[in-house]
């Protein structure tokens, strides 16, 4: 009799197991691991923008591969109770079970040739040109990952550790705000141009009465004085033509640089000169909203954890956190990281791997 009761609580057991531990434990966990490594993900991105302003060291690692072990024990046993007394023996069967997940993570350091031309190599202006044929506006991008468009200079100087002074960006500023107007109106494309020998892109205004003005303003800022509403781009300022729109783009190390230069820092930190508070012509401290990237893009700061934060992490005795409705912000960040992944896809040597796994 005890033995049929065993089997049949064995049964049952294992049937629970098998409900618990194979699709549904798929199910159940999927979520929970993809919205870790995202998290995981987003603060690496965050606390390497913090080391940047503090002329700190990054690293970065990336998630190899996540892997779960399930394993599962039983244990069954007869307890026998003997009484004092004249009642009867009785047998207590006992059965045990206990089951347990182990993930295990892998990431791999971008080092060496991988950190080379996954970070410090400019951004392709193909991978520009992707960006704004996918969604993102011609502001934001250009913004964010050009330096420099022939003599208009996208804070140039910020593309590294923080200036001391004041750096060079309204007229630039100016030349995205016309730049977003007509891409709003569709009178601006950027494609590949006819010449499959140069290989060059192509920027083209559509000629439009309404707008005609503030095409003859790029025009001007952009000093070109050819009336055609087309211009080829090319990279290589030590060859300048005239009618041509030299771009210099940014690498991902200098977008990064870029946009640490807005972080509000505690001011008991700019006592100790943990940072460079840039100045302006007045001798006052530069505010970085004001660039093309700032404008874009804040980091704040407490001493208290925040509550309303999209992302966050502490470092040097502070919290550094991007505002949940700071849509703004969010948004360049996932440029950033859209761009780093584009980047980073492009490498083929894989380094050493550093696999840890996590308790249960």
């Amino acid at each position: 009799m005890y033995r049929n009761i065993l089997l049949l609580l064995l049964c049952f057991l294992f049937s629970g197991c098998l409900s618990a531990f194979g699709p549904r434990s798929i199910k159940n966990a999927h979520p929970a691991y993809n919205q870790a490594i995202v998290s995981t993900i987003d603060e690496q991105m965050l606390l390497n923008l913090v080391r940047l302003k503090y002329r700190d060291t990054p690293y970065f690692l990336e998630v190899a591969s996540v892997t779960t072990s399930l394993s599962i024990e039983t244990n069954v046993g007869i307890d026998a109770i003997i009484p004092f007394s004249n009642a009867y023996n009785t047998l207590e069967p006992g059965l045990g079970f206990k089951g347990s997940t182990k993930p295990t993570i892998t990431y791999t350091p971008l080092r060496g040739e991988d950190f080379l031309k996954s970070v410090l190599s400019p951004i392709s202006l193909d991978a520009i040109l992707l960006m704004t044929q996918s969604g993102w506006s011609i502001e934001r991008v250009f913004g964010v990952c050009i330096e420099r468009i022939n003599d208009l200079n996208n804070a140039s100087r910020a593309s590294g550790p923080t200036p001391e002074n004041e750096p060079k960006y309204k007229e630039f500023r100016i030349l995205l705000k016309l730049l977003r107007q007509l891409q709003l109106e569709g009178l601006v494309e950027m494609g590949p141009g006819l010449d499959v020998n140069t290989k060059n892109l192509i920027l083209l205004f559509k000629k439009n009465t309404n707008y005609e003005n503030a095409i003859t303003e790029v025009r001007s800022l952009l000093n070109v004085t050819q009336q055609s509403n087309q211009f080829s781009i090319s990279t290589n300022f030590l060859d300048i033509k005239e009618n041509q729109l030299n771009m210099r783009a940014r690498s991902i190390i200098s977008v990064l640089f870029y946009l640490s230069q807005n972080i509000d820092i505690p001011e008991e930190h700019k006592k100790a000169g943990l940072i460079t508070v840039t100045k302006t012509q007045d001798g006052e401290e530069f505010n970085w909203s004001e660039t093309p990237g700032g404008m874009l893009f804040k980091v704040m700061s407490s001493k208290q954890k925040p509550g309303n934060a999209f992302v966050s992490v502490y470092y040097r005795g502070a919290w550094f956190y991007i505002a949940d409705n700071d849509l703004r912000s969010k948004s360049t960040f996932l440029l950033l990281k859209q761009l780093f992944s584009l980047q980073s896809g492009q490498r083929q040597y894989i380094g050493p791997s550093l696999t840890l796994p996590v308790g249960s």
